[in-house]
């Protein structure tokens, strides 16, 4: 992967912060608005910078959540009314766009 500058930490983590409540982005979504080369930027961005922002509004482009943090990540979008069918997030219905 090329090096990340902290500027793009900071755009991706700017990004990740506007999404509202109830509403969910794609790292891909994040990765084009950032004009990063790709969502696994993103990802790693989100993995080592992220504890602070609401992670779990960023899913993947199936409408599936993260394998490792699927339960936490759907609790706490059901909190804000988001809510799955058969694990997986209609981003029709509740994508935010940018």
């Amino acid at each position: 992967m090329a090096a990340i500058t902290d500027e793009q930490v900071e755009t991706v983590r700017a990004l990740v912060a506007a999404i509202p409540p109830g509403r969910v982005s794609t790292y891909g979504d994040i990765a084009e608005e950032a004009g990063l080369s790709s969502p696994r930027i993103v990802g790693w961005i989100m993995r080592t910078d992220s504890s602070d922002l609401p992670w779990h509004r960023v899913i993947r482009a199936s409408g599936r959540p993260a394998p490792h943090l699927t339960t936490t990540q759907l609790a706490l979008l059901r909190a804000e009314g988001v809510l799955a069918e058969d694990g997986r997030i209609p981003l029709c219905e509740v994508r935010h766009h940018f």
